[in-house]
This record gives structure tokens, C-alpha cells and sequence, in this order.
């Protein structure tokens, strides 16, 4: 249930166009659905015993003692909410060291003393501190990635992430004796594909010290209470479920910085535009007969004029029909005198490669062309070229545009 109630962050998506590009941001991402970035790991664990009852015996503490040994397996099931947080549940089988030695159990021991003599421990035992005993755990953690953390998110190779966590263990030889388990860890994923990784984690479990079915005596008092623990590696294999990488998250306040510097654009061709409409209106009042002159040479050389149509980043439709109030008026010369059209497309250098930008400003000038076709031009009098992607005009948005001519 508690992993459920996280996992439900994620439901919140952020739905966006995949093919959309725009500056992003390198520490935020956009939240996936529900279903994706789900984890499955299997894996064999290595792991040592540590008995709370083996304090100050002088018991050998190397964990790769024979005395200490064990093996087991686990399996796991996991989500990522963010790149950063995430959370899994483990489920663990594996045998464990049982050490509870009562004074006399060792040959030669005296009476009433703790053995500390690590050799005749081992003769006692036949080289073990005694006989294993089976266990399973499971255990709810959460898990905080570090490389994505603090180097943003990428797909990398290798993913480091630390947990901790806590659950219920039970000693099947024991008497079904249950305790609380506490984990911390160092979970490791060299991903081999964005589908599948091997998973590689370093853990330490602790419980209550009775775990093992012993609480016998402590050799000296302790303040702080000690507990059974297991230190482990364990080495699998893992699939990861649904979608399995992030979007990074629009840098909106350089959309917004960008869309401004059009708006003002626009708004400074509008003022020129509305200033050079107050001047004809001027001149025409003062003389007639020069104003009239001058629009009869206009209309002669309307030929030399153009009209641009704009685009959106990475789209071939047209982004406002306002843009072909103009395009409209040079169709009609062109029918009225019988003169060619060419559409020229053209793409932002910036993005994209340039075979992409060179079919992106072809589709863009089918489409103007499209658009010439119904408002009545014939489609044997358009001519259209694409120019690939350039830099000419800045801000470099204008690049994305088509360019109406006469021929």
C-alpha cells in the first residue's frame, strides 16, 4: 500500500509533442505515467552472519571466514517516480550463522568463562561457529539515485543509488521467531540496453537480537544495544518496465524570451508599416497627382515584392493564417498578369541535421504551395525550392519560413 501511494505520483503526467524541440532543462524533468520506469531484478546474495551473542569471544570477523558464509537469492520489484527518487520492494531467502556458545561448550574451556580462544571455537564446531539456519526477509525501500541527483539526467552506463529501508525478517528454523529488519545499501545498475541492466547492490541488514533464536548472555554490559546483522553483496540480472527514459523539462522562460523577441519584431513592422501608411496618406493629401504616380509604379514593381509565411520549430504547417493576407495579394497580381509564383522553404540551422532541416523546408514550401493552390493559382504556375536550414535573420526563429515570390 505504501508503494503504491508513492508510485502515485507519477500519475501526474505532463502529456507533450515527442517530436516537439525546445530548450530544456537539465535538472528537471516532465513526470511520466503510472506504468512507466518499473523495475524487476533477480539476483543470488552472498552474505555474512553476525550474531549479537558472538560480542568479545574472540569469534574471527573476517566475513569471508568459512564459519561465516552463506548463500540465498532474492527478487525485487521497484518504480522510479523521478530520475532521482524511487522506490522497491525486496524479498530475500538465504541462510544465516547461528552463535550462541555457553560457557563449557568449548573442550578445555574453564567453567564458567566465555571462550575466546577463535581456534577452539572452530575445533569445537568443525570449522563453523555452528550450523546455519534458513531465514526470509522483505523489506520496503526507498531509493535516492545519485548520479541522476546531482549530474542531471542522462542514459548513462552505470547508476549509483542509495536506500534504506525496513521490513519484517522470520527465522524458519526458530520457532517462526519474526523481527523487524532494517536495511541500508549501495544499489548499483550498469545498464546494458535501456531494456535490461545487471544489478549489483551491497547491503547491510539489521534486526532484533533474537533473530536467530538466541539471546543468550552478554560478556560485558553495552549502552548501545547490539543487533543480528547481515552484511551482503548480491549480483542479478533486471528488466526495466514501460517507458524507460525522461524528457527533460521546457526551459519556459527562454520559450517566453524567445516568443517575446517575435512579438516585438512584429510589433516594431506593424509601427513601420502604420508610419509609411501615415506618409502616403500625407503626401496624398498634399499631391495628388506625384501620390498617384508613385502607387502606379508600385503596382508595376509589385513583381519585386515578397510575402514570408512562418513556422513553428520542427512543423510544416502554417503557424497563423494572418501570414497569408499578403501571400493572397500577390496571387491575385499573379493570376491578373499571368506571372509565376516560387515558394522558397527554409529551416533554423540550429536544430536539427541538415538532411532533416532540407526536407523540413521542402515540406514547409508544399505547404504555402498548398495554400496558393486554394485561393485559385494553378499548381503548374508555383515553382518550389528547398533551402535546407539557415541562419539568416535573427532571431533565428525567422529562418523558420517560407518565402512567396514572382517569377
Amino acid at each position: 500500500m505504501m508503494l503504491l501511494a508513492f508510485c502515485g505520483v507519477a500519475s501526474l503526467a505532463v502529456a507533450q509533442d515527442a517530436n516537439e524541440s525546445y530548450p530544456t532543462l537539465k535538472h528537471k524533468i516532465v513526470t511520466n505515467g503510472f506504468w512507466d520506469n518499473w523495475f524487476i531484478d533477480v539476483a543470488g546474495t552472498h552474505l555474512t552472519f553476525y550474531s549479537d551473542q558472538e560480542h568479545n569471544m574472540g569469534v574471527p570477523k573476517n566475513p569471508f571466514w568459512t564459519g561465516r558464509r552463506s548463500w540465498g537469492g532474492e527478487f525485487s520489484v521497484g518504480k522510479w517516480a523521478t530520475p532521482a527518487l524511487g522506490m522497491r520492494v525486496k524479498v530475500q531467502a538465504a541462510w544465516g550463522t547461528q552463535v550462541n556458545f555457553e560457557p563449557g561448550d568449548i573442550p578445555g574451556a574453564p567453567a564458567g568463562l566465555w571462550a575466546t580462544n577463535a581456534a577452539a571455537v572452530a575445533a569445537a564446531n568443525n570449522g563453523h561457529l555452528n550450523p546455519t539456519f534458513k531465514q526470509v526477509n522483505m523489506s520496503l525501500q526507498p531509493m535516492l539515485n545519485l548520479t541522476n541527483l546531482f549530474a542531471g539526467y542522462k542514459h548513462r552506463i552505470w547508476d549509483i543509488s542509495l536506500y534504506g529501508g525496513f521490513g519484517a525478517i522470520c527465522n524458519l528454523e526458530g520457532g517462526n521467531n519474526w523481527s523487524m529488519l532494517y536495511s541500508v545499501g549501495a544499489y548499483n545498475s550498469i545498464n546494458i540496453t535501456k531494456r535490461f541492466h545487471i544489478a549489483w547492490d551491497m547491503y547491510l541488514n539489521f534486526s532484533e537480537d533474537q533473530m536467530d533464536g538466541r539471546t543468550g548472555p552478554k560478556i560485558e554490559p553495552r549502552v548501545v544495544k547490539t543487533r543480528d546483522l547481515m552484511f551482503g553483496v548480491a549480483l542479478g540480472v533486471g528488466v526495466n518496465l514501460g517507458k524507460t527514459d525522461w524528457d527533460h523539462a521546457p526551459d519556459m522562460d527562454a520559450i517566453l524570451a524567445n516568443h517575446q523577441a517575435q512579438l516585438d519584431a512584429l510589433n516594431n513592422s506593424i509601427s513601420d508599416l502604420e508610419a509609411e501608411n501615415a506618409a502616403l496618406k500625407k503626401k496624398l493629401a498634399e499631391k495628388p497627382k506625384e501620390v498617384v504616380k508613385e502607387v502606379v509604379k508600385t503596382v508595376t514593381e509589385f513583381q519585386a515584392t515578397s510575402a514570408s509565411v512562418f513556422f513553428n520549430i520542427n512543423k510544416s504547417t502554417i503557424a497563423s493564417k494572418k501570414d497569408l493576407v499578403n501571400v493572397k495579394e500577390l496571387a491575385e497580381f499573379a493570376k491578373a498578369h499571368d506571372k509565376k509564383i516560387v515558394v522558397t522553404g527554409y529551416a533554423d540551422s540550429k536544430t536539427g541535421s541538415a538532411a532533416y532541416n532540407q526536407t523540413l523546408s521542402e515540406k514547409r514550401a508544399e505547404a504555402v504551395k498548398q495554400a496558393l493552390v486554394e485561393m485559385g493559382v494553378s499548381a503548374s504556375d508555383i515553382e518550389t525550392v528547398g533551402q535546407g536550414g539557415v541562419a539568416d535573420l535573427n532571431p533565428y526563429s525567422y529562418n523558420r519560413r517560407a518565402v512567396v515570390s514572382l517569377k
